[in-house]
This record gives structure tokens, sequence and C-alpha cells, in this order.
């Protein structure tokens, strides 16, 4: 008899998690990546900058390359990014960073990975306490949150280590109220 189709996503049932977060933009798409079943480690963060010259869909390519790498490099078990709300965002901008975001989706969809998306208001909530929190709020919190010795470089480096912490919260929150039932 064969196998069941398979969905091709990648699991994390017998492996530590390994997240990659993602703070999806044009001029500087922040990534960051963090592991543990726990406690939350840092492993590694950093921002991919496409040349303000390029066209769109180079910048666009530069962005799926680069997270495609990041992906083969650190082994993600999870991604997670995070959804902008649009009615915040001037409409030229919604649709940058939702290009972006979509790059950043293919690279994982193509790795078999899932990814889930996160408000700025959640993602800020998880690590700040605050919904509102701003920039160096979050940076200054996860600074704290993964014992780094100095706040993550840049702020999209930061916000995006802080989805990452997100999703790992958000995870545990889950398998919590599963638990209890």
């Amino acid at each position: 008899m064969p196998d069941p189709p398979s969905t091709g996503l990648r699991t994390s049932a017998n492996a530590e998690l390994v997240v990659l977060g993602i703070d999806p933009g044009m001029r500087v798409c922040g990534w960051g990546i963090v592991r543990g079943e726990g406690r939350s480690r840092f492993e590694a963060c950093g921002a991919i900058k496409p040349q303000p010259k390029q066209r769109f869909e180079q910048r666009l390519l530069v962005i799926h390359e680069e997270i495609t790498r990041l992906i083969e490099v650190y082994a993600p078990t999870e991604v997670a990014i995070e959804d902008p709300f649009v009615g915040a965002l001037q409409p030229a901008s919604a649709l940058a960073i939702g290009q972006a975001r979509a790059a950043a989706m293919l690279a994982a969809a193509a790795a078999g990975l899932q990814v889930e998306l996160y408000a700025p208001a959640a993602v800020k909530a998880a690590v700040t306490g605050y919904g509102q929190g701003d920039k160096r709020q979050v940076q200054a919190m996860v600074r704290i949150l993964l014992a780094l010795e100095a706040p993550p470089e840049p702020l999209d480096a930061a916000d995006a280590l802080a989805v990452a912490i997100c999703h790992m919260a958000s995870r545990r929150a889950r398998a919590l109220e599963a638990g209890s039932r």
C-alpha cells in the first residue's frame, strides 16, 4: 500500500525548536534565529539590505535568496513573520512590505516550512508587555529576554528576534492550553 501523500511541510516534533523570525521590508528585512523549547536562546540575527537602486523585482529576489540561504545555514524548524496592519501604512508602503513578506513566505514554503504570521501589536505585547511599545523598547526587551550583552542591531533585526520570541511564547501557550484539556 503506498504511503499517504505528504504535505511537504517539515515538523519539529522530534527536533529542538529553531525559529526564524522575519521583519519584512524592501529596504531592510530583519531576521533573527532563536532556539529552545523552554527559555529562548539567541542564535543569530541580521538584516537583508537590497541595493536601493536595484529594480524592484531584483530586490525581491535578493530577499528570497538570502532567506533561502538563512534556512540552509540555520535549519529552522518553524518560521514566524510580522504581518503589519495595513491600515496603519501608506498604500505603497503596505504593498512593498506585503511583497517582501511574500518573498520570505515563498522561501519558507520552498524549504517545506510552515509560516505563522503575527500582528505588530502581538509581537510588542509578547516582549514588552504592552502592544504599543516603540522599536527601542522592543530592542531593549529582546536584549534582556535573550540575555545578550548588547542590544541587537539594527532595529529591524531586534524586531525579527521579537517575532521569533512571540512565536515561541504563542506556541508554549497553545501547548499549555492543549495540555489542560
